[in-house]
């Protein structure tokens, strides 16, 4: 075998061709060839941006020793998560169930030779530090209990199967009351978004908050959105210069972030912006909406496609965060810099000035800060499109034109639009680079971008479309045993279990998109059907499924005869 990596389109594969490692793709090849040689499988899962995913490469994927151990006693398979996040999903779940905690990028884990997981980590190091053991001990490890116990663990499938399925319950209804206040009583008031550190935005989390006061004004609902967002928009985690946030904190203060840009983040960013600017004027956040959306326009679009790429980097040259924070000696002498930004001659991080707004700067020194970032080298971009991803950019740009409707934006949205059409759907609807993958969210996510359109322009051909989509969705995704989608389609799936998935993520999970776009497209026998299901599951998984309170309360709301959108119901 030999690293086959270089024939794949994905960047963050493209990093690994060089290895000494035989890497594989995940495919029917590379799997039957762990049956035939009755070798694991050693997954590693990572995305272009991860900065431990390069660390782990630079000590350990490059090492020729460590190579030369992974090659002699594994089958090694690299997958791009956001190529395959189906892959991800179920991996990381079972990280979690042998673990018992969170798992995180890279992952690593080790399968059978029926690609069933036995055990698995995230980053080892090369050599034993912070208590973690060495990666080439592991190897050793995990090869002589495979040698000593390899029938054991294979007969241990049925076992991580049923200790993977998710659970239901016969509950078709519940109050949303009690759980959105388990929300807000784990919520830090002080610095905004959830109590400790790390801090992630949690987009779908405010949006349903945000929701509940659109539909009852209830002040305890709008307050730590309005909280979180004047956070978000002041702190070390958004990017005064070019405008974006980071992915997260590593504090609680939002001061600290992990570098790189995901777009996943930034189009949820805008989207809440634009619904809590529908309810409250504010022209700070006014201000920094334009700026993200313009940073979004300006350097996330991939030049072959026009459409929008995936994340930048969070490191530069080899160093995390060199591009986007400066010295103090740099920086001390543009005029009253120290008015607008905390700028000590310590620094505040390393040594080094992460900008952390005292108050709004003006254009001059944001000139002047740019001016000395244009001589950096930039992070670098992953420029992947993604279907589910480019769809939820629609729907921001749209929302975005109902607070600034001479802007422009939503000209921009048919736009992207057609080239999504263009790229995405001309044959088969699909998500990234095969034409042959597509998964719930791909298809969750255009239908409500094309609902998006229908209502924004009136025009009945993405209704249309929205409804093709709709039904296709179904026979593809629908489990019609459990009465809810699979990530993954149905006829396609090659992973040892079915993939589903009712808990919120980076995203709102694909299945309260999904409730929400029944009820819109008048979908009543689909929409009932999945309520119950979903239901089911939120009795048990209440604290991973905020986005489905807000999609099973629509139903409610509507079955009552109640007139609802996405943004609230009206109030009687």
């Amino acid at each position: 075998m030999k690293n086959i990596l270089s024939k794949d389109p994905s960047p963050y594969l493209q990093q690994h061709k060089n290895n000494p490692v035989h890497w594989q793709t995940w495919n029917k090849e590379s799997l039957n060839q762990a049956k035939i040689q009755k070798k694991p499988i050693l997954l590693s899962v990572g995305y272009s941006s991860c900065h431990w995913c390069h660390v782990m490469a630079h000590e350990s994927f490059e090492d020729k020793t460590t190579a030369d151990l992974m090659n002699e006693f594994f089958i090694n398979i690299k997958v791009d998560r956001e190529e395959r996040p189906d892959l991800d999903f179920v991996f990381q779940n079972s990280f979690q169930l042998f673990n018992q905690s969170g798992g995180g990028w890279p992952l690593t884990m080790f399968l059978d030779e029926n690609g069933v997981p036995f055990m698995g980590g995230t980053y080892f190091p090369k050599d034993e530090k912070h208590g973690l053991p060495a990666f080439k001990t592991i190897l050793q490890k995990v090869h002589e209990a495979y040698v000593d116990q390899r029938t054991k663990i294979i007969e241990q499938k049925n076992l991580i199967k049923k200790s993977l399925e998710l659970k239901k319950t016969n509950v078709i209804g519940q109050e949303p009351e009690p759980i959105l206040q388990n929300i807000l009583n784990n919520l830090d008031e002080k610095n905004g978004g959830f109590k400790g550190a790390p801090k992630f935005p949690t987009f779908y989390v405010f949006d349903t908050l945000l929701y509940f006061y659109n539909k009852n004004k209830n002040p305890k609902y709008l307050k730590p959105v309005e909280l979180i967002l004047k956070k978000l928009c002041s702190k070390g985690i958004y990017d005064h210069v070019e405008g974006g946030i980071s992915r997260y904190s590593v504090d609680e203060n939002w001061l600290i972030p992990h570098f790189e840009k995901m777009l996943y983040d930034n189009v949820q960013f805008i989207l809440l912006l634009t619904k809590f600017l529908k309810i409250k004027t504010n022209k700070y956040f006014l201000k920094k909406v334009k700026q993200t959306t313009n940073f979004l326009l300006k350097d996330f679009t991939s030049k072959d496609t026009n459409l929008l790429g995936s994340a930048f980097d969070a490191d530069s040259e080899g160093v995390e965060g060199k591009y986007y924070v400066y010295s103090y000696e740099e920086i001390k002498d543009i005029k009253d810099i120290d008015k607008f930004f905390n700028v000590k001659p310590e620094g505040n991080w390393e040594g080094k000035i992460i900008l952390d707004e005292l108050n709004e700067p003006n254009e001059e020194i944001i000139s002047k800060l740019l001016e000395l970032r244009a001589k950096r080298k930039k992070p670098f971009f992953d420029n992947k499109n993604q279907l589910d991803l480019n769809c939820i950019w629609v729907s921001a740009l749209i929302s975005l034109n109902s607070i600034i409707p001479d802007g422009d934006y939503l000209k921009i949205a048919e736009d992207f639009y057609e080239r999504i059409e263009k790229k995405f759907c001309s044959n088969n609807i699909y998500h990234s680079y095969s034409e042959d993958i597509s998964f719930i969210e791909d298809y969750s996510y255009l239908i409500q971008c094309l609902l998006d359109l229908s209502g924004a322009t009136m025009n009945p051909k993405y209704r249309l479309l929205a409804k093709k989509y709709c039904d296709e969705a179904i026979k593809k995704f629908y489990d019609n045993n459990n009465k809810i989608f699979q990530k993954n389609e149905k006829s396609k799936n090659d992973i040892f279990i079915n993939p589903i998935d009712i808990s919120d993520n980076m995203l709102p999970n694909a299945n309260s998109v999904m409730l929400m776009n029944f009820c819109r497209l008048g979908y009543k026998d689909q929409a009932k059907e999945l309520s119950n299901s979903l239901n089911g599951y939120l009795n048990i998984y209440k604290n991973f499924m905020t986005s489905s309170l807000k999609a099973l309360d629509i139903f409610k709301e509507i079955k009552s005869g109640k007139k609802c959108g996405p943004d609230g119901c009206e109030i009687n």
